[in-house]
């Protein structure tokens, strides 16, 4: 499959609307296992919360979903957070904006406003990544060809996962599934022949966004 967007580190954001405190979380999470797991430390962190409402898309094709306003009137909060990843394209990502009551009601119209508008800042403020399907790839050189190798790799911005010295230098990397030949004929043209490609394993990768 194609790869996808999701958040990849946890990330806190808060904000208060009409005295009300709303502190949004947002986590990677790869299983509802893992998205049941994120929202009990929420829940943890905050004991007295009037309500920790919440969205998760937990799987790779938006298939496994849950959602749930915890007590605020139906469709304010737990729809409008998951509208909120479906519309920034998010998969294995849970947000769960939780609010400590101000005395201010907001009305069904605010409360949408609210939960949704505090989970799309805290999306913005989140590291996301795109996930693809990588080939792990080992590159051995002389060491006289190893300043060149490095050179090549920084100008696609290609970051070795490990470098080993023994009789010549190896290193390994990941590159997308899409980008294997080309990149392997590049780096092949680039060091005259003078480098040893061997394929490993595939798997899912993070790769920044933005």
């Amino acid at each position: 499959m194609s790869g996808y967007l999701s958040v990849y580190a946890p990330f806190t954001y808060e904000k208060v609307i009409e005295r009300s405190r709303f502190i949004a979380n947002a986590a990677h999470v790869e299983s509802e296992e893992e998205a049941r797991a994120f929202l009990a430390g929420v829940r943890a962190d905050h004991p007295l919360a009037t309500h920790v409402c919440y969205a998760f898309v937990a799987d790779k094709k938006g298939n496994l979903l849950r959602f749930s306003d915890d007590g605020e009137p139906q469709g304010t909060a737990g729809m409008p957070i998951l509208e909120v990843l479906r519309s920034k394209k998010l998969f294995e990502s849970a947000v769960a904006v939780t609010r400590y009551f101000g005395g201010v009601k907001l009305g069904a119209g605010g409360l949408v406003r609210a939960y949704a508008g505090t989970a799309a800042e805290a999306l913005a403020g989140a590291r996301l990544c795109e996930y693809r399907v990588c080939r792990t790839l080992t590159a051995a050189v002389g060491y006289e060809q190893f300043d060149a190798l490095k050179k090549f790799l920084a100008a696609r911005g290609c970051t070795p996962s490990d470098t080993a010295y023994a009789g010549d230098v190896t290193v390994t990397l990941s590159v997308s599934l899409e980008d294997e030949a080309p990149f392997c004929a590049a780096l092949t043209d680039y060091l005259a022949g003078r480098v040893r490609i061997a394929a490993g394993e595939t798997g899912w990768t993070a790769f920044p966004v933005g």
